[in-house]
């Protein structure tokens, strides 16, 4: 795997996650610019998964199992979409509220993605 890719994808999404968190203790929905901020987190994490995906194809296996990585691959790419829909729909301060949490787990994910490739040296 990438390491560069995978620390920018976590540092990207905990500044998502500060970002939109402090719009929700301000009691404020999510706007546009917060929709700029998932779509970066977006790009970078499908990035991810193109690496990974290559990485796979080329031979390359994790060592928690491919199958294992190329799910956690999958979740990533969605955490922040997913979440992101989800405060369309809620157009108060949880909308905010439930971004900056998803922007959390797409950090959490990346730790696990690393251990699961091998990079955790277990």
């Amino acid at each position: 795997m990438f390491t560069p890719l995978t620390v920018a994808v976590a540092v990207a999404a905990l500044a998502l996650a500060a970002w939109c968190g402090l719009a929700a203790y301000r009691d404020q929905p999510t706007k546009d610019w917060h929709f700029a901020g998932m779509a970066v987190v977006t790009v970078l994490a499908l990035a991810q998964l193109v690496v990974g995906i290559v990485q796979l194809s080329r031979g390359r296996d994790a060592d928690g199992g491919s199958v294992i990585f190329v799910s956690y691959l999958l979740g990533c790419a969605a955490a922040v979409p997913g979440v992101g829909f989800l405060s369309l729909a809620e157009r108060t301060r949880w909308g905010s509220a439930t971004v900056a949490a998803g922007a959390v787990v797409l950090a959490v994910l990346q730790v696990r993605l690393y251990d699961v490739w091998g990079g955790g040296g277990a």
